[in-house]
C-alpha cells in the first residue's frame, strides 16, 4: 500500500475529526467556541494511476470549554481500482465501497495570539478501524496522532498557519510500515467580505530506512454565504514523492449553538 493509505493526516479527502478547517488539511489553533456546534460534510475524490477514491466524510466538533473542544469523524468510501491477479501481470477491475474509519479527536489551544507570537494549540486524535480492512479500504488497526498547531494575524485579511505532527500507525498483519511524520504551511486571504482564498504546502514522511518524503499542495476557496454557513472547494496534486494524481474536495461547514451566529 501506498504512504497516503497509513498516514493519519493524509490527502484533501482523509477522515478526520474536524478535517482539519475544510477544504485544507493544515489545521489551524483556534477551537470551537464554549457550547457552539460545528457539523462538517463533504465529497472528496482522489485520482491515482491504477485507482479512483471517493470519500464523504462528516464530522461533529463541540465546543466544552473555554479554548478546548472536542469532535468526531466518520463517513463513506467508495473506489476502483485495478489489481494484479497473478505474476504475468495481469490485472482486473475491483469496486469496493463500505464505511471509512472512525476518528475521535480533541483541540486544546494552550496560548493566545500577541504581538511576536503566534496562537497555539495541540491536536490529539485515534482513528478506529471501523473500515473493512479486507476490501481494502483501512489498515484494520488503531492509529494515534499529535499535532502542535501553530496560527498567526499577519493583516486584517491574511493569516498563516503552521503544523507539525507525528502518528504512532498500527501494524497491519503481513504489511511493514513505519510511523509517520507530516508538517504544513497553509495561508488564508479574505478577498471579499464573504469569500477568501486558501492555500497550502504539507509533507508526509515514514521514518523507515530509505522512506522517501511526500510533499503535496492544495488550493481552494471558501465562500461564507450566511454568519452560521461556509462552503468550500479545493483541489491539489503532488509536488515530489509516491503520491495521488489528484485530489479535490468540497464542501460545507454549519455552526449552530449559543452562538451560532458567528462564521465558522
Amino acid at each position: 500500500m501506498r504512504l497516503r493509505e497509513w498516514a493519519f493526516a493524509g490527502m484533501l479527502c482523509a477522515a478526520g475529526m474536524a478535517w482539519a478547517g475544510r477544504p485544507l488539511a493544515v489545521d489551524d489553533a483556534d477551537p470551537v467556541d464554549p457550547g457552539v456546534f460545528e457539523f462538517e460534510a463533504g465529497v472528496g475524490y482522489v485520482r491515482d494511476a491504477d485507482c479512483h477514491h471517493w470519500d464523504f466524510p462528516v464530522g461533529l466538533t463541540y465546543g466544552l470549554v473555554p479554548s478546548v473542544e472536542a469532535g468526531i469523524g466518520f463517513g463513506g468510501q467508495f473506489e476502483e481500482r485495478l489489481e494484479r491477479i497473478d505474476e504475468e501481470g495481469r490485472t482486473k477491475d475491483v469496486n469496493e465501497s463500505g464505511a471509512g474509519d472512525l476518528v475521535l479527536g480533541a483541540k486544546w489551544q494552550f496560548l493566545g495570539e500577541s504581538p511576536c507570537c503566534p496562537r497555539q494549540a495541540l491536536v490529539g486524535a485515534v482513528k478506529f478501524p471501523t473500515a473493512d480492512e479486507d476490501k481494502g479500504l483501512g489498515s484494520g488497526k488503531t492509529d494515534y496522532d499529535l499535532t502542535w498547531v501553530a496560527s498567526k494575524s499577519l493583516s486584517d485579511k491574511f493569516a498563516a498557519h503552521a503544523n507539525a505532527g507525528y502518528s504512532w500507525i498500527g501494524q497491519p498483519d503481513g504489511e511493514d510500515v513505519d510511523d509517520v511524520l507530516h508538517y504544513g504551511l497553509a495561508l488564508d486571504y479574505q478577498l471579499t467580505e464573504l469569500l477568501q482564498c486558501v492555500g497550502e504546502v504539507f509533507a508526509e514522511r515514514e521514518l523507515g530506512k530509505g522512506a522517501d518524503t511526500v510533499v503535496l499542495y492544495s488550493i481552494g476557496l471558501r465562500w461564507c454565504p450566511c454568519a452560521a454557513l461556509t462552503l468550500d472547494v479545493a483541489g491539489g496534486s503532488r509536488l515530489r514523492g509516491d503520491a495521488e494524481d489528484f485530489a479535490t474536495t468540497a464542501g460545507l461547514t454549519w455552526t449552530f449553538g449559543p452562538a451560532g451566529t458567528q462564521t465558522p
